[in-house]
C-alpha cells in the first residue's frame, strides 16, 4: 500500500544571509588574497544580490571565500553620510569577515568621506582644531582607539592597520599638508609624521601584534624618497601599503605600469626589509585585457618575497550601482571642500550584471 502523506508544501530552502553560517577560524594568511568590500552593506540596503559562478544567490563573503579571497580590507570615516563606512558599519562587516574566517585589514582615512592625493579634508567634527596641531594629534589617537577597541570588544583582531589613506601630501590639510604649490610647507613632515604616529602609537596600544602602516597610491612611481622623509621625520611603520590601478592612466601600457610597479615594490622592500601590500589594486571590467592584466600582475607580485598580499577595491560593484551620495551634489560639495557635480558610478569592479564574479576575480584562485 502507498502512503502519501498530505499537507501544505514546504518553505523553499532560504537564501544564506549575513551570520548565517558557522563561523571559521581566522588565520592571519602568508599571502593575503584581499578584498575591499566597504560598501557592501549600502549595496544590500539598496537592494543588491549576489551570486556564485553557478548562479545560486550567496552571502557575498561566501562568494568571496569561493573565489580564493582570503582577507577583507575595510575603510572607516569619521562622521559619513548616512553613516555609511563609519565606526558601526564598518564593525558590522568586521564581524561579517571574522565568521567567514577572514583576516581584516582597517583602513583610516581621518576625514568624513574620501581622503586621496586630492583632498585630505578634515572632518567636521574637528575643523575648529585645524590650526592646533597638538590638539589634532589627540583627535587622531582619540578616533583611532575608539573604533579599534570597539573591534577589540567584539572579539575581532585586524591583521594590519592602515594610519591614513593615500598620504603622499600627507593628512588632514592643512594640518599635515607636506607641500603646496607654492612648493613644500616647512617642517611639513615633522608636522605629518606627528600625526601619523598619534595614529600609530594608539592602533598599537590596543592591537600590538598588527602590522600598523601608511599608505601611497601610484605603486608604479618612485616612492623611496617618501619613505625616507618621514623616517628620518620620525614615522614609525611596520609595513608599507601601496595602490595600483594599471588602467586608470594612459601614459603607459598596463603591461608597462604593472612591470614598473613590480619594481618599486621589490625595491622598496630591499629598503627597508619590512613587508609591501598592495592594498588597492583594480582593473577595468569593460576593457578586454582586464581579467589577463591582474592575473599578470599578481603572478609576478607572488614572485617577490617581501610582498605579503593584494586587495581588490570594491570587486563587488555592478550594474552601474553607486552610493547615494553620488548623486547628492550639495552634500558631496560639503565633504569634498570644493564644487562637485554628480559622481559615476565605479568602473572597476569585477562582478558582472547578475551578481556573480566576473573573469576578472579567477586570479584570486590560484
Amino acid at each position: 500500500m502507498l502512503a502519501v502523506a498530505c499537507g501544505p508544501a514546504p518553505d523553499p530552502a532560504p537564501v544564506p544571509g549575513p551570520g548565517t553560517e558557522p563561523e571559521k577560524p581566522v588565520q592571519t594568511p602568508s599571502f593575503a588574497k584581499g578584498a575591499d568590500i566597504s560598501w557592501l552593506s549600502e549595496m544590500e540596503h539598496d537592494g543588491k544580490v549576489f551570486r556564485k559562478a553557478d548562479g545560486t544567490q550567496a552571502d557575498l563573503l561566501e562568494v568571496l571565500g569561493d573565489c580564493g579571497i582570503n582577507a577583507i580590507r575595510l575603510r572607516v570615516w569619521v562622521d559619513p553620510y548616512k553613516g555609511w563606512s563609519g565606526k558601526d558599519d564598518m564593525l558590522g562587516l568586521a564581524k561579517r569577515a571574522k565568521a567567514a574566517g577572514m583576516a581584516l585589514m582597517v583602513d583610516f582615512h581621518y576625514s568624513d568621506f574620501f581622503a586621496d592625493p586630492s583632498r585630505q579634508v578634515i572632518p567636521s567634527a574637528w575643523v575648529g582644531d585645524k590650526d592646533n596641531l597638538d590638539k589634532m594629534c589627540t583627535h587622531v589617537a582619540d578616533h583611532t582607539t575608539e573604533v579599534l577597541q570597539a573591534l577589540k570588544d567584539a572579539g575581532v583582531t585586524p591583521a594590519w592597520i592602515q594610519v591614513g589613506n593615500e598620504t603622499r601630501n600627507g593628512m588632514l590639510w592643512p594640518a599635515g599638508q607636506l607641500w603646496t604649490s607654492s612648493g613644500d610647507i616647512p617642517d611639513g613632515h615633522k608636522h605629518f609624521a606627528r600625526l601619523y604616529n598619534a595614529g600609530y602609537d594608539a592602533a598599537k596600544a590596543v592591537f600590538p601584534d598588527a602590522l600598523v602602516m601608511p599608505h601611497l597610491n601610484n605603486a608604479y612611481e618612485d616612492n623611496a624618497w617618501w619613505f625616507q622623509q618621514i623616517k628620518a621625520a620620525g614615522g614609525k611603520f611596520d609595513a608599507i601599503a601601496l595602490s595600483h590601478y594599471p588602467q586608470a592612466e594612459s601614459k603607459m601600457t598596463a603591461s608597462q605600469y604593472n612591470q614598473q610597479a613590480l619594481s618599486r615594490i621589490k625595491a622598496l622592500y630591499n629598503t627597508y626589509k619590512i613587508p609591501v601590500f598592495v592594498s588597492e589594486v583594480g582593473v577595468k571590467i569593460g576593457k578586454s585585457d582586464a581579467a589577463s592584466v591582474l592575473q599578470s600582475f599578481m603572478t609576478e607580485l607572488r614572485k617577490i618575497d617581501g610582498c605579503k598580499g593584494i586587495f581588490y577595491w570594491e570587486p563587488e560593484v555592478y550594474g552601474g550601482w553607486k552610493p547615494a551620495v553620488y548623486g547628492n551634489v550639495a552634500e558631496l560639495t560639503r565633504l569634498t571642500g570644493t564644487n562637485q557635480k554628480a559622481w559615476v558610478p565605479y568602473d572597476q569592479g569585477a562582478f558582472n550584471n547578475d551578481g556573480s564574479p566576473s573573469e576578472i576575480m579567477n586570479a584570486f584562485k590560484d
